[in-house]
């Protein structure tokens, strides 16, 4: 099978971070993925971006490719080491008798196949899928004097968590009732089978997912605060699942936070700042009536005593209303030459 240029595919150096690989991964797959890119050759490319992330995205898989070295030249027929031209192990299973374990080519190309195998990629169910099936043996022999040691766990390279932007309004916070969030993203097939051509994904190794959660905000959550949600991250090929963490957001349009304490804005006319007046305003504790004083400033804020957010003991915050003094957009010719004789007034 042909040689496949792992770096050259990413349109990285051999020398590549593993933040410069992620990043041309990345920007990559969102370019070539079926669903966004509908050219005929679009689907072909996002599987080799994402056979050239699964090897050098994992620091083992990645020193394994690049262990070749000088045999690993661009176009060139790859052909295996000695004692892996056919990569087919035989095995006794005690007194019963022996069986075949044969490489496919399953979900990824031939040449990913051979080098790596069902039991290093984890890619193909038949690999570890049932312990049982493999008897009592503890290793195997490669030919060459090498023997491998059973595969005990999984591998642990797949980054199964998961974190999120979460938007959620001071109402959200206040009322103890849950929030329906909805996720979207991508994973791996988990269906893609040991040979042929997988359905489930079309053949590219991942999967739309979409999926909605009932979150209860706590009311004393902070910015930046994360809440996390057990079992809702990534599915990896061996059904493990990762978590998800929600960064929490405080966007309001009537309030701004800090820490209890809320502070809105209430319009009121030059007027009513020089003479005072009665406003009836909303807070999250229902309709009140305020009444502002006289001469108050624009900026100026009136507080008012456990009208905002609970602590986690319960005890409420105060709630800050600052004044915005508006000029009316219906001003009568009258009002406005009132205007002019105060400006003459005043000098």
């Amino acid at each position: 099978m042909q040689y496949k240029d792992y770096y050259e595919i990413l349109g990285v150096k051999r020398g590549a971070t593993a933040s410069e690989i992620k990043s041309a991964y990345r920007k990559l797959a969102r370019k070539y993925h079926p669903d966004v890119n509908k050219t005929p050759e679009a689907e072909a490319k996002f599987k080799d971006i994402n056979e050239a992330y699964e090897v050098l995205g994992d620091d083992a898989k990645r020193q394994r490719y690049d262990s070749l070295g000088a045999n690993w030249q661009g176009g060139a027929e790859y052909t295996p080491p000695p004692g892996f031209e056919n990569f087919s192990f035989n095995f006794n299973q005690g007194a019963g008798g022996g069986f075949n374990f044969n490489q496919g080519s399953g979900g990824f190309s031939d040449f990913f196949s051979s080098l790596f195998g069902d039991f290093m990629s984890g890619a193909q169910s038949g690999a570890y899928g049932t312990q049982g099936n493999y008897g009592n043996f503890n290793s195997f022999d490669f030919g060459q004097g090498r023997t491998a040691q059973k595969q005990q766990k999984p591998p642990k390279s797949e980054k199964l968590d998961v974190t999120k932007n979460l938007d959620v309004s001071i109402k959200d916070i206040f009322d103890d009732r849950p929030v329906t969030v909805k996720f979207s993203g991508m994973e791996k097939c988990t269906q893609c089978p040991p040979n042929g051509f997988c359905s489930h994904c079309g053949g590219t190794g991942y999967v739309n997912t979409s999926s909605s959660a009932k979150i209860k905000i706590p009311k004393n959550v902070v910015e930046g605060q994360k809440i996390k949600l057990k079992g809702k991250g990534r599915t990896d090929s061996y059904g493990r699942k990762g978590d998800m963490y929600l960064v929490v957001h405080i966007k309001d349009k009537e309030y701004q936070v800090d820490g209890t304490t809320l502070t809105k804005e209430v319009e009121i006319t030059p007027t009513e700042a020089v003479l005072g007046t009665n406003k009836d305003i909303e807070t999250l504790h229902g309709k009140i009536n305020i009444k502002i004083p006289k001469m108050v400033s624009s900026g100026q804020a009136l507080r008012l005593k456990e009208l905002g957010l609970p602590d986690k003991n319960g005890k409420l915050g105060d709630l800050k209303v600052k004044m915005k003094i508006v000029i009316p957009k219906d001003l009568t010719a009258k009002e406005i030459e009132l205007y002019k004789k105060l400006a003459d007034l005043r000098g």
